[in-house]
């Protein structure tokens, strides 16, 4: 298995960050980016955008994997 880089971890932190909002919005109807940082402020819209790219990130991460077994 390949170790993580700084790179990867970040982007692991902020995918368990996108789930733990999505739960939340799921069950109890309440954003935490918006609750921390404003509904559709330019600091949450940025978060939002990391974790959509992390996201992507770790889609792209698990096709390289997969590539190499």
């Amino acid at each position: 298995m390949k170790k993580l880089t700084i790179l990867d971890w970040v982007v692991l932190v902020l995918v368990i960050i996108g789930a733990i909002n999505w739960g939340l919005v799921g069950l109890f109807n309440f954003d935490l980016v918006a609750g921390i940082f404003g509904s559709m402020t330019w600091l949450s819209k940025i978060i939002y955008d990391l974790v959509g790219l992390a996201g992507l990130y770790l889609i792209f991460m698990l096709g390289m994997s997969s590539e190499k077994d």
